[in-house]
């Protein structure tokens, strides 16, 4: 096991942060895989997770079972973990830019494209490498400006080359679900398995750049471009990412994380990063994969107290009853109903809304949005 600590741009005089990487196994040796926890920092269940799951991934490097490479940042946004207000953490947007630590990441597709296609050819393998290499040099050539440029610039440093990209990250409350991109769900569907996922969203290029996006869309992408031009050169999907809630902000406890730590252990063991004498069996899945664009966010049309009727994981029909919000001024009570039918996978935390402020999301099984699939 390697320990790096990447500097990070100062931002102010007499300030600076670091992130932290664990590296297992070697280099070149078979596929890469990349696991980050906390991207949006108050969302801290991955963060322990990576910590259990460290332990058992040192003693497996140490017997020599990782054929391939494992990164593990437990800690993937020191600037937002240190952002506080009126006692209350602030790790989803950077408070100097108002910028969400997990979007506005690059499209590789773009920027390298021109120098990518005339070099692809027949060869799979040597095209993958082609479009890595890119990607490196990109990333290279980037000068980041400020101290959250320098974080995100580090962070796909460490997993542009990944073969596997997994994102830690948790709701407000909700049950474990799994944000994906339809050309990487064939691969991720058995980490969903192993991890009890009871939701599984499905998109391609849900918007705003998220980092998962960033790493596999530029497969798939250039991909299409390709087609586009008639050019039938091979370019599978060199990357497959996920974004992984682990249920909600308050579900921080051992049992949780050594669950998930067990389901990361098993997938490796899985494709063949971390060799085991017995490969684990996939379970069966706890749901089917529906469409993130056809996940309603419930809002309520009035301020109030909130008082939830459904509780996360509760299958609910068209018309059910999701939350009353009360006014205690004008004694009225406002219903919030689901228009679709489909699993309640993550409320909010407070209990208290404004007018237009989102109560909860539930996923159906028929699209119906379009354009700008994520929230802020």
């Amino acid at each position: 096991m390697q320990r790096i600590d990447h500097p990070l741009l100062c931002q102010s005089l007499g300030s600076h942060k670091s992130l932290t990487s664990f590296h297992f196994g070697a280099p070149g040796s078979g596929p890469k895989v990349t696991i980050q926890a906390s991207l949006h920092a108050e969302e801290l269940p991955g963060m322990l997770a990576a910590y259990h799951l460290r332990p058992l991934l040192e003693a497996a490097d140490a017997a020599g079972q990782i054929r391939g490479e494992v990164v593990l940042v437990p800690v993937a946004n020191p600037i937002g973990l240190s952002q506080r207000l009126d006692h209350k953490p602030m790790g989803r947007f950077e408070l100097e830019t108002s910028e969400n630590f997990n979007r506005h990441y690059p499209d590789f597709a773009k920027h390298i494209a021109a120098q990518v296609i005339p070099a692809l050819g027949a060869d799979a393998q040597h095209n993958v490498r082609v479009v890595r290499a890119a990607m490196g040099e990109h990333l290279k050539q980037w000068t980041p400006q400020t101290e959250l440029q320098s974080l995100r610039h580090t962070l796909l440093g460490l997993a542009f080359d990944a073969d596997y990209f997994l994102d830690l990250h948790c709701d407000c409350e909700g049950v474990l679900h799994f944000y994906c991109e339809d050309p990487c769900w064939e691969k991720l569907e058995p980490l969903s398995r192993f991890l009890g996922s009871q939701t599984s969203l499905l998109a391609k290029n849900s918007g705003s750049g998220p980092i998962d996006e960033c790493l596999s869309g530029v497969w798939w992408r250039l991909a299409e471009m390709l087609q586009a031009h008639n050019n039938s050169a091979p370019l599978p999907q060199g990357c497959c990412s996920t974004t992984i809630e682990l249920r909600g902000e308050l579900d921080v406890n051992h049992a949780n994380a050594r669950t998930d730590a067990q389901a990361i252990v098993d997938f490796l063991q899985h494709i063949g990063v971390w060799v085991s004498a017995n490969r684990p069996a996939v379970p069966a899945p706890l749901c089917q994969p529906t469409p993130l664009a056809g996940s309603e966010t419930l809002r309520s049309a009035v301020p109030g107290v909130i008082v939830f009727a459904a509780h996360p994981g509760q299958q609910l029909q068209a018309g059910d009853l999701v939350a009353e919000v009360i006014d205690p001024i004008e004694n009225t009570v406002h219903r919030v109903c689901t228009c679709v039918t489909g699993v309640l996978y993550a409320r909010v935390r407070d209990r208290y809304t404004t007018a237009g402020g989102e109560i909860g999301k539930v996923a159906s099984a028929t699209a119906f949005r379009t354009g700008e699939l994520l929230g802020a």
